[in-house]
């Protein structure tokens, strides 16, 4: 059995790494477009989200058992799914898409890290000057100021990045994480009408609208995942959280090129001081 912490992946697995990296960000980049577009409201825009996610996952995990059912996940799994796609949505109604996903991120790695901490794992120095660093740049991102994101949706999407490392972090021993995430996502669509009823007096949708929701559900989140576990067969821990480190980058240059979103110094600091924290706790956890 080779050793995935040395051994080179092969060519099919750095493709699929890269396209899965491209629709996690791809996530953020369509409901910001969604939404700033007026197309769909967020509670619509959430809901249909899980609805047609659940579906592709279903679809893909039946094609890949031959059509025998699988079921997976539990219903706690579900409802912090259901709790990440919720606030991500709202967040984004007034969050730019790269301020968006650099908060998500940050929160996501801070909440896992802190888990780590609170069972027992002795951080190195470096892994604790990276943890520091990290948290002062979510900090900076998101103090008062004329380029600070609203903090409104910063909040939302920081409960979001929360929801989604508890999420990660029950799933991490799950034997089957695909037909896992899949078994959460049907759970979770029920949960949608939980989240759009409320708001049902002043929702909207219009074909542009629900044809992006149906992309960030389907596409960018169903076949994504699909193409993400496929890739962590072949890929070390510290590999897999190394490349993740990638997604913000991606929707910040993806946002300047399709939303016209402006890189700003304190987005670009904060970026640094939250990525490389991150990368130092990654290299001092692996050196420990």
């Amino acid at each position: 059995m080779r050793d995935l912490a040395t051994s080179r992946p092969r060519l099919s697995t750095l493709a699929f790494t890269a396209a899965a990296m491209l629709a996690f960000a791809a996530n953020s980049l369509l409901c910001r477009l969604a939404l700033l577009q007026g197309g769909i409201d967020p509670a619509s825009f959430g809901a249909v989200r899980i609805v047609s996610g659940a579906i592709a996952l279903a679809l893909i995990v039946r094609w890949r058992a031959g059509g025998a059912e699988e079921a997976g996940g539990d219903w706690l799994s579900a409802a912090m799914l259901f709790a990440y796609v919720a606030f991500f949505s709202f967040a984004y109604v007034s969050l730019a898409a790269g301020s968006g996903a650099l908060i998500l991120f940050g929160a996501v790695q801070l909440t896992m890290f802190g888990a780590a901490l609170r069972a027992g794992e002795r951080f190195a120095p470096l892994a604790c000057a990276g943890l520091a660093v990290a948290a002062l740049g979510l900090v900076y991102l998101v103090l008062p100021g004329v380029s600070a994101p609203p903090i409104v949706g910063a909040v939302l999407m920081a409960l979001a990045g929360v929801a989604w490392g508890v999420y990660s972090l029950r799933g991490r021993g799950a034997l089957d994480p695909l037909g896992a995430t899949a078994g959460n996502f049907l759970r979770a669509a029920p949960m949608a009408l939980v989240l759009w009823l409320p708001f049902v007096g002043v929702a909207h949708a219009d074909v542009g609208g629900i044809l992006l929701a149906v992309a960030s559900g389907a596409i960018t989140s169903g076949v994504g995942y699909a193409l993400w576990y496929t890739a962590l067969r072949e890929l070390s821990a510290m590999r897999a959280a190394t490349v993740q480190l990638s997604v913000p980058v991606i929707t910040a240059f993806g946002a300047v090129l399709f939303l016209a979103e402006p890189l700003s110094l304190r987005l670009g600091v904060a970026s640094v001081a939250i990525l490389g924290g991150i990368a130092l706790v990654l290299a001092g956890r692996a050196r420990a």
